[in-house]
């Protein structure tokens, strides 16, 4: 069966984006990179959202950042990803399928079939069902070292409560940390507790 990793930038306290849905907040240094470029050597399929989708397309496929980061553009651009959107009509971004209709069914038959594992990128909305449903295997959180104003919190709205065991833990020259977990135990519905 094929794991389900969920990767987020969080700000220290709890945002994973600012209330105008930016992430410049975000600092990116040299050991981020390489932990990125090797997360991407490992051949996950690439999950988003349609919101996460755009922002992606509007940058990994330009000349800009083929120039700025060749390597990371070309794991980018190379990799097989998978929308998840039922507006969505088209795809023009390399090695992208569209996948409409019921997530949940989609993410099922996704990891129960043959293939390599698959790797959510941003798209919180879509994190949010799927933890929800029990079908993230693993939360890959990179914390930066700032704290913004406001902004949205990870899986808002989640009405289940997520026990998590921490796997492990890196932290990068820049201040960043990287946090691993693994669902401990069943998801307890809030009317429940």
């Amino acid at each position: 069966m094929r794991k389900l990793i969920s990767f987020q930038f969080l700000t220290l306290n709890g945002y994973f984006e600012d209330g105008k849905a930016h992430t410049d907040w975000t600092s990116q240094g040299g050991e981020q990179r390489d932990f990125a470029l090797s997360m991407l050597e490992k051949e996950n399929v690439l999950l988003f959202g349609r919101i996460t989708y755009e922002h992606m397309i509007a940058w990994w496929p330009t000349p800009a950042a083929a120039q700025m980061d060749p390597e990371m553009a070309a794991g980018m651009n190379n990799a097989d990803k998978i929308v998840f959107s039922n507006t969505l009509q088209a795809a023009a971004w390399k090695n992208t399928t569209i996948s409409s209709g019921d997530l949940i069914e989609s993410v099922q038959h996704l990891k129960k079939s043959a293939g390599p594992n698959l790797a959510l990128l941003g798209s919180n909305s879509i994190l949010t069902q799927l933890a929800a449903h029990n079908l993230v295997d693993e939360f890959q959180l990179m914390i930066h070292p700032v704290a913004i104003g406001n902004g949205h919190t990870l899986m808002g709205g989640l009405r289940h409560r997520i026990p998590l065991q921490l796997t492990t833990t890196q932290a990068f020259s820049n201040g960043v940390v990287l946090l691993t977990y693994i669902p401990s135990g069943k998801n307890i519905p809030e009317e429940a507790r």
